[in-house]
């Protein structure tokens, strides 16, 4: 699969943190490592990446706004934003890009408040519980819903 497109991947608040917060939760890898398999996956693919990382929701918004222009998808794990922020679910829905939705953990094994996802019923479609491996199997849906577009 060649399909040369580019793909804006978010991750929100705390995933800086990978590989030291709750490792029993969220493994072992930081999101260094996870770039790098992000980025290895996406050139088998034939897709570029641009792989981002906020704390602050107007940052993630504002980066969900600029992708409308510069890329062709966009691959989310918001943290906790997915569970409470209208206003990312509001951009993602303005740049009318296909989206998939990536959590490291299974959500709905967890807190009850985190069973709600805000960017659920925006999205293509999403993956839980997977770890690292998610993101990967993001990209693969991604590719292949671009590719048929």
């Amino acid at each position: 699969m060649a399909i040369d497109a580019s793909v804006l991947v978010l991750n929100g608040p705390n995933l800086n943190m990978l590989g030291v917060r709750e490792p029993h939760i969220y493994g072992s890898l930081t999101l260094d490592d996870l770039e790098s398999s992000c980025q290895e996956r996406a050139e088998q693919l034939g897709l570029s990446i641009d792989f981002r990382q906020s704390n602050h929701e107007g940052e993630l918004v504002s980066w969900i706004q600029q992708a409308r222009t510069e890329h062709d998808g966009i691959v989310i794990n918001a943290g906790a934003y997915t569970h409470t922020s209208v206003a990312i679910m509001d951009a993602l829905i303005l740049s009318e890009l296909p989206v998939i939705e990536v959590h490291l953990s299974n959500i709905f094994k967890r807190e009850a408040f985190r069973h709600h996802s805000y960017i659920s019923p925006v999205a293509k479609g999403m993956i839980c519980g997977f770890g690292p491996h998610g993101y990967l199997l993001a990209l693969e849906a991604l590719a292949q819903i671009l590719d048929r577009d």
